[in-house]
């Protein structure tokens, strides 16, 4: 799964990332820990270009009767997508991107885990695949959440755990987001990212605490 990420950079660099203009309301800062049930910043494709805005963390489907069902749809399989109720029909048309500048794992150790933190060897940002739906509660208030997709682990994380989220290439960024790209096209996307364009090392155990969000979580230990 895909439980913890970081997105640090600048939003200058993340615009530029995505050649994307900021939504409404949007107030960015750095997240050293974030975590389902956060707003989180996420881009989405739209006729006016690339909008860089919040989505809530863990998918609320429209269908839904209670947004707490949220908190157990944090990731999605990509194997399954085409399957599940509440993702095949967000496969079509309600796909996003998650800035990503790199993401926690636990890797178990004896009987224990070690916190990981994976991200690029270039420490570049990097795009989570994502899909998102807007769900509308009783009194008429809209709640747009999304999930990221996860995939099989490429030789670098399967040492660390046994799923990794799905990076997309740079080069497939804009099929992903283009609302007009064939289904079974955008489905052949989701697959382990390069494994030797990638690195991973241990980090603190104060991560494991989402109170805690500062620099420290990122520094190398051990």
């Amino acid at each position: 799964m895909c439980g913890r990420f970081t997105i640090i950079d600048p939003i200058e660099e993340i615009m530029d990332r995505y050649m994307a203009a900021i939504t409404d309301g949007f107030e960015y800062k750095p997240n050293y820990n974030a975590a389902p049930m956060q707003y989180i910043p996420t881009i989405i494709g739209s006729s006016n270009g690339n909008r860089l805005g919040y989505l809530r963390w863990g998918l609320v489907p429209s269908w839904a009767d209670d947004q707490k069902i949220g908190n157990k749809m944090i990731n999605a399989r990509a194997e399954t997508l085409a399957e599940k109720p509440a993702f095949r029909r967000l496969i079509s048309s309600k796909r996003c991107i998650v800035p990503c500048s790199g993401f926690y794992e636990w890797k178990k150790v004896g009987s224990g885990k070690q916190p990981m933190r994976i991200l690029m060897k270039d420490e570049s940002i990097f795009s989570l695949a994502g899909l998102y739906d807007t769900w509308t509660d009783p009194d008429g208030n809209k709640l747009s959440t999304c999930a990221i997709i996860t995939t099989e682990p490429n030789s670098l994380m399967a040492d660390i755990h046994n799923r990794m989220p799905v990076i997309l290439r740079p080069e497939d960024e804009s099929e992903w987001l283009n609302k007009d790209s064939d289904k079974d096209s955008v489905l052949g996307l989701l697959r382990p990212y390069p494994a030797d364009e990638m690195r991973a090392y241990k980090v603190d155990f104060a991560v494991g605490n989402v109170r805690n969000n500062n620099g420290e979580l990122i520094k190398e230990v051990g």
